[in-house]
């Protein structure tokens, strides 16, 4: 699956020259032209992008508002489209990325668009989660390290089950090795959660600059595989 975008809007000048350009993206377009049923279809999907028509729109600046408060979508790339009405200013202070101004021109929406391409792909890296079976090592501050599975793995962090009980000591660091190449990385860690039948999430909490370029290499990759 390519990147996909929720665009709220009813102006069909303005949907006429964004959805081409999106569409030269092969970014996903869904067309929502109504703020309420906008808020609903946020609450539930997923998306790289949201599109917000915020001053022609009704009710468009307060999903703006409420976007980063929500859970699915609260770290999309976020377009604010003005009319005059909400200063550039207050647009990004209510947490959108970029804005377009009407009358969108196509080439200032192609520009806008294709310099957020690289932020909705690294959207699509953070919650985009492989699944793996692989070998990962937890180490502890105090107690001996622990051999676990990997059973999933993003740029934030993994899945992992283990035999036995899960150290109550604090978790340091994890150590893994990416399948299908010899790129080790052993990424500063933290426990996210844990249950009582072996399985815990680990967050990263720090990885080095050339261990991450190599993670991500691997989940675009990977994500460019789902996508056939």
């Amino acid at each position: 699956m390519g990147l996909e975008c929720l665009l709220l809007c009813r102006d069909q000048q303005a949907i006429g020259v964004i959805r081409p350009a999106l569409d030269k993206l092969y970014i996903a377009v869904e067309v929502c032209g109504g703020a309420r049923s906008g808020q609903e279809i946020l609450a539930s999907e997923k998306y790289d992008a949201v599109v917000i028509d915020c001053d022609d729109l009704k009710g468009g600046l307060d999903v703006l508002q409420k976007l980063r408060k929500g859970t699915s979508n609260k770290n999309s790339v976020a377009f604010a489209i003005l009319n005059g009405t909400t200063t550039t200013q207050q647009a990004f202070e209510m947490g959108a990325n970029f804005v377009l101004q009407k009358p969108i021109q196509p080439v200032n929406a192609m520009r806008c668009f294709t310099a957020a391409f690289g932020l909705m792909e690294r959207e699509r890296r953070r919650y985009f989660r492989v699944p793996v079976e692989m070998p990962a090592f937890l180490t502890f501050l105090k107690d001996p390290m622990l051999k676990a599975t990997a059973t999933n793995l993003s740029e934030g962090g993994m899945a992992a089950s283990f035999p036995g009980k899960l150290p109550k000591d604090c978790l340091v660091k994890v150590r893994f090795t990416l399948p299908g190449t010899n790129d080790t990385l052993e990424p500063k860690a933290a426990l996210a959660w844990a249950d009582s039948s072996g399985r815990a999430g680990i967050r990263f909490m720090e990885v080095p600059q050339n261990s991450r370029e190599q993670l991500e290499r691997w989940l675009t990759s990977r994500i460019h595989l789902a996508e056939r």
